[in-house]
Formats: structure tokens, C-alpha cells, sequence
């Protein structure tokens, strides 16, 4: 299925959530359920406010939200042994390295368990796309939705514009850049 009908699907089903649950105003991670594989939120509803974390990247520095304020920021939940993953995250990369420039932040969250694995896989793929490891920290600001690898974009104005629980293709992730 394609990512504009996906993204149609999603919207639809937002919309749909976002009546039934009241006020879809509420920042999602503020009103997210504890984060395990389990009990994972949904993903977000489109044009839901979405609370940043600061987090501690693999490379020592820190992702601060305010380094995302006014800009598109694709959120990229991942791990190093996942297939899914394995296959999108060349593209992600690519998008990283394409896009950065032109008012794109990224942040890719590791949910490996070990910060070394993650590392290792980082490092062994070439991947420079700011990643950091998911903490109990992170979850309480920003828990990870349900499934595996997990894509949300946060447009300029805060909220929630693109919202993908599975892999991407790559056009899927080209299409990312119109929100640039």
C-alpha cells in the first residue's frame, strides 16, 4: 500500500480516534500510556502536538527540542536486529543526508537493549543520522508507538503531519521531503 494512501487511511482513522477520544489538541506524549511492546500507544493522530525529549546521542551530544522548533523533524524508532528496520534505514540515511541542509532534524531512537549493539550497527553501516538509545527518560516524554520500525514526522508547527508503524519504502520516504 502506498504511503499517500496509507496517509489517507491514517487520517481518516485519526480523525475517527480523535472524535471518539474528545479533544485531539492534547500533546500525545503527554497522555500516552507507559511504553512496552504490550501496552504501546497507537500511533498519534494527525495534527497531534508532539512533546519532544531531550536525549543523549550515541555520539556524546544532545538533542535538544528546542534544536527542532520551526523545523521538520522525522522521529525514527529502531533496532539493530530488526529485518524491517534493516531495510529502511538506508533510506532513512539517505534522507538524512540529503535533506539536512534544507531545514530537516532527525531523530532516530534505538530500542536495542544494549547501547553497544546500536552502536556497533551504527557505526559498522556508516549511518551519521542523529540516533540515541530510548530510556526510561525518553518514554516518559515520548513513548514508542506499537510496532517496529516506527516513522513519525513533526511538522514545523509541532504537530504530528505523517505517522507509519512498519517499513517505509524508499518513495515512501522521499515523500517526506514535501513537508520540507
Amino acid at each position: 500500500m502506498g504511503l499517500l494512501r496509507r496517509h489517507l487511511l491514517a487520517s481518516v482513522a485519526a480523525t475517527a480516534g480523535a472524535a471518539a477520544l474528545g479533544s485531539s489538541d492534547k500533546a500525545w506524549a503527554q497522555t500516552a500510556p507507559p511504553s512496552s511492546e504490550a501496552h504501546a500507544p497507537p500511533l498519534p493522530a494527525l495534527g497531534t502536538p508532539l512533546v519532544l525529549p531531550q536525549v543523549t546521542l550515541f555520539d556524546g551530544s544532545i538533542f535538544r527540542p528546542a534544536i527542532a522548533e520551526g523545523q521538520v523533524l522525522v522521529l525514527y524508532w529502531w533496532a539493530s536486529w530488526c529485518p524491517y528496520c534493516a531495510l529502511q534505514s538506508p533510506e532513512m540515511e539517505k534522507l538524512w543526508r540529503e535533506r539536512r541542509g534544507q531545514g530537516l532534524q532527525m531523530l532516530a531512537l534505538s530500542v536495542d537493549r544494549r547501547r553497544e549493539d546500536a552502536m556497533a550497527h551504527l557505526q559498522k553501516k556508516a549511518y551519521t543520522f542523529p540516533a540515541g538509545l530510548v530510556t526510561p527518560d525518553v518514554v516518559k516524554i515520548l513513548p514508542k508507538p506499537k510496532g517496529l520500525p516506527v516513522t513519525l514526522v513533526r511538522g514545523r508547527d509541532g504537530r504530528v503531519v505523517l505517522a507509519e508503524a512498519g517499513q517505509m519504502f524508499a518513495e515512501d520516504i522521499e515523500m517526506i521531503a514535501k513537508f520540507l
